[in-house]
């Protein structure tokens, strides 16, 4: 666990914007790391709440018979950016990365690639 949370710590110092990140198992909704800014945003609430989000493109995807995996998912917000990004490794199945960003300070590009690369070193 220590291990995630300092690879999560690390994710948010170095994301220009970020205002919070967490690690989520969207079989149950419930949050196993969370970092960041609980005044801006009740991540624990938000991760939960985007787990259907999950689960609903998850599905869609089964029921079109659609091959190939979610490497992410954008929803933009007037304010925010909020990237999913569900682990694709063997241990890391039914989680998912939520990080929660600044529009006006974020370099959307850039954070994908972090996303991407912290999955990619993740240890679950």
């Amino acid at each position: 666990m220590a291990q995630m949370e300092s690879a999560l710590a690390e994710a948010m110092s170095n994301i220009d914007g970020a205002i919070g990140i967490a690690l989520v198992d969207y079989t149950s909704g419930m949050s196993l790391v969370t970092l960041g800014d609980n005044h801006a945003l009740d991540l624990n609430v938000a991760a939960a709440g985007n787990t259907d989000v999950v689960r609903a493109k998850l599905r869609t995807m089964e029921m079109l018979e659609l091959q190939g995996s979610i490497e992410d998912m954008l929803i933009t917000l007037t304010s925010q950016y909020h990237l999913l990004r569900p682990l694709t490794g063997r241990s890391g199945n039914g989680l998912f990365l939520y990080l929660v960003l600044d529009r006006k300070r974020a370099n959307l590009a850039l954070a994908r690639h972090r996303l991407a690369r912290l999955e990619a070193e993740l240890e679950v």
